[in-house]
């Protein structure tokens, strides 16, 4: 009669041994992390500087917007704005032309 076990034998030499010999024999290396303390001080800085970054474009975006704002209004009314209306709402012009008129200055 043969009778099949799990691991064979030569005097008292089992493959399951030998496996679990080897495996409990196996160390795995804890890590250890050298390279991120170096670069977190870094990453904070760039962290800070991008929210600072972050706050300087939303207000030029802001800025952008009213000047996109002022100039389609601009658009619609050049075809029936005066000089005065316009000089009302530009006053360094019209202190610019003031001054080319009083020094005789015509542009040539």
């Amino acid at each position: 009669m043969l009778v099949i076990r799990f691991g064979w034998s030569f005097e008292g030499f089992t493959v399951t041994n030998v496996i679990y010999s080897s495996i409990a024999g196996v160390e795995i290396p804890k890590f250890v992390n050298t390279v991120t303390p170096q670069y977190k001080p870094k990453f904070d800085e760039l962290l800070v500087e991008l929210k600072e970054a972050e706050e300087k474009s939303l207000k030029e975006s802001e800025r952008l917007e009213k000047e996109i704002a002022e100039v389609q209004e601009l658009k619609q009314k050049i075809s029936t704005m005066t000089a005065d209306e316009y000089f009302e709402k530009h006053p360094e012009l019209k202190k610019k032309f003031d001054d080319e008129i009083r020094n005789d200055y015509w542009g040539y």
